[in-house]
């Protein structure tokens, strides 16, 4: 890793961030580093001294397999340590630290009528009150609660009240359906829902009880929250956990079709999504932070609950969508709470940057120091947009690499010590050693491009897929032995910088969200005229990518406008909306090796009409393809 001394254009910090900052220049980032890879011990050691530890760890920091050849793969975070991570993050805030009267949220609702101001008592006294309607309806440590609800404070208690008893929260994001909804209750063997009777975005209102559940009401088996919780003590004691004991289930799309329960455990999430926090936005006490994801995503668990929580920060809580009631509703909350760290993705960007100035001219955005993007790789124009209109040429933007699996950043600039590229996640964070290898496994030196996997463990990454361990390695550790494989390529520049170049598996990214192609033309194929289905994905302007299907039907069915509704009002009852296809084309016939693969890479290439396709002698009918180009979805010429 070297300063770069490339011709291209590079950002450095503003003097100003690095006079206060955690990290504040290049050679301290080189220094602390090169800490955390050859000595893990002392490193982590240290941040876990912030920390209330009911029983100390009586095993090392870190103790790992990633080489499946070896046995089995595992992960495990300061062994024999009993914390609770509700404590950490409420508790020892206000009981330790006197900041009970400190805000840690401002809540704003869809509408710019509704807001309120929740400090960090009020957080623990709500938390412990639906801790012990929790404990009422039966549930206990290590059960299993999902959770369906909106943007609303309620959301971030019942999580912490899971935390706090030792119970395993399965958050569900509410755009999805309730067959999405109904497979991850059943994959996690639930035993409580706790949703909302609906909520507004944007115009829309999302019924989620209705989608919850077929029956309105069954007062035999359905509890009102706000009667619950009235007469609910205040009080009420932690769980001790062990270290390695489940936090939270969130689940992923799986390249299979079938969703995969991401587990994070207690001890390895807190120090790391803390340590994440604090060094990525560079925390300080008068910080007003606001990331706008979903706390559907791990973006949410991670950098609105936990991270900024375990720091005692104050964060902006957001119900609404980012052009309601107006475009410019993102620069007023802004301007209204005198953000000064603002996170969100480059989908978001895309669609603000389509207003132009006019909107952002109406605000002050003088408060903003750092500027972050997460979800996708951000383009280099979104980025120039983002720093120059936005940040006012001024802040930083952290463009932030991880996953649901990685449960924190691994590749990301830091403020104030990384010169930045636009359009790279730069050098890895603290403990994660990145490394491309190639096709057959092996380690690429210098610039390169390839595979993108990580050599060990980081506190924060995932143990397993719930109740599926098999399914993990196969996904995680088989191709690569001794890596963690992260499904996405990458490329390293002659400065030592890295770039995301994009999923190498059956994976899209479509504004932000991972959707597999299995599970999309699964249920597209469920259409009763519909014999096969295949799904690609596309650059799009606003989305990043977005979905191309190709579909064949049956005999004598005609395709038309009609045929083209039902499929996509069949995946987003099936998935939700998000995964609502952009496109669909007929597909007489799909490309096919001689073994019946079906060569995607080909369907990419008409969906984008790129026609300069290579080698096609391995198709057992190249026929196919003229007739794939000449039926191209007229809606994407």
């Amino acid at each position: 890793m070297v300063v770069p001394e490339s011709q291209e254009k590079i950002y450095h910090p503003p003097p100003d961030l690095q006079r206060d900052a955690h990290v504040p220049d290049f050679s301290s980032y080189l220094e602390m580093y090169k800490k955390s890879l050859e000595n893990p011990e002392a490193f982590w050691k240290e941040v876990a001294d912030e920390f209330f530890w009911k029983k100390p760890a009586t095993g090392p920091m870190l103790q790992y397999n990633f080489d499946v050849t070896k046995g089995n793969i595992f992960v495990k975070c300061m062994e024999g340590a009993k914390t609770n991570m509700c404590y950490n993050v409420l508790d020892r805030h206000v009981k330790e630290g006197n900041l009970g009267e400190k805000v840690a949220y401002y809540w704003e609702g869809n509408s710019p009528e509704h807001h309120k101001t929740i400090t960090y008592g009020q957080v623990l006294s709500h938390t412990c009150r639906c801790a012990n309607v929790l404990k009422q309806l039966g549930v206990k440590k290590g059960d299993r609660v999902s959770i369906y609800l909106p943007m609303i404070p309620e959301l971030v208690y019942t999580m912490l009240a899971c935390a706090r008893i030792g119970a395993v929260h399965s958050v569900v994001f509410a755009g999805f359906s309730s067959e999405s909804l109904c497979e991850r209750i059943m994959d996690a063997q639930s035993s409580v829902l706790v949703t909302a009777d609906g909520v507004y975005r944007g115009d829309k209102l999302i019924n989620l009880k209705q989608i919850s559940d077929e029956t309105s009401w069954d007062s035999d088996r359905d509890v009102w929250w706000d009667e619950a919780m009235s007469d609910s003590s205040e009080e009420c004691e932690p769980e001790w956990l062990d270290a390695e004991d489940p936090l939270f289930i969130l689940y992923t799309s799986g390249s299979t079709g079938k969703p995969k329960g991401v587990v994070h455990t207690v001890a390895g999430y807190l120090l790391y999504t803390f340590l994440t926090f604090k060094c990525v936005f560079d925390h300080q006490p008068h910080d007003v932070y606001w990331c706008t994801a979903d706390i559907g995503w791990i973006t949410g668990h991670s950098y609105i609950t936990y991270g900024p929580l375990a720091n005692g920060a104050s964060s902006v809580l957001f119900e609404g969508i980012p052009v309601h009631p107006h475009v410019g509703r993102f620069w007023e909350i802004i301007e209204k709470y005198r953000v000064t760290k603002f996170y969100t993705a480059p989908t978001a960007i895309r669609l603000l940057m389509k207003y132009g100035q006019e909107p952002l001219q109406k605000y002050d955005l003088s408060s903003l120091r750092i500027l972050g993007s997460v979800g996708e790789p951000i383009n280099p124009e979104a980025w120039q947009w983002y720093y120059e209109e936005v940040g006012q040429g001024r802040c930083p933007v952290v463009d932030t690499f991880w996953q649901t699996e990685t449960g924190g950043h691994v590749l990301t600039p830091l403020p104030a010590a990384t010169p930045l590229k636009p359009g790279s996640a730069t050098f890895p964070f603290f403990g994660v050693e990145p490394t491309i290898l190639n096709e057959h496994g092996e380690e690429v030196e210098g610039e390169a491009e390839g595979y993108l996997v990580f050599r060990k463990p980081w506190p924060g990454i995932m143990r397993t897929v719930y109740e599926n361990h098999e399914r993990f390695e196969n996904i995680y550790f088989k191709k690569f032995p001794g890596f963690y494989v992260t499904g996405d390529g990458g490329r390293r520049d002659k400065d030592g910088y890295f770039w995301i170049t994009g999923r190498i598996d059956d994976m899209l990214n479509v504004s932000g969200h991972l959707l597999s192609t299995a599970e999309v033309e699964a249920a597209l194929t469920l259409h009763p005229d519909v014999s096969e289905a295949a799904v690609v994905s596309r650059p799009h302007k606003v989305k990043g990518e977005c979905l191309y299907c190709f579909v064949t039907l049956k005999d004598r069915r005609e395709f038309d406008k009609k045929m083209v509704e039902e499929l996509k009002k069949m995946v987003r009852e099936k998935i939700g909306p998000i995964a609502t296809p952009d496109f669909i084309q007929n597909a007489p016939a799909l490309p096919k090796t001689r073994s019946g693969k079906i060569m995607r890479r080909i369907l990419r290439q008409v969906a984008r009409n790129e026609r300069d396709l290579g080698d096609l002698s391995t198709l057992s009918d190249p026929k196919v393809v003229e007739v794939l180009f000449s039926q191209r979805s007229e809606a994407a010429t």
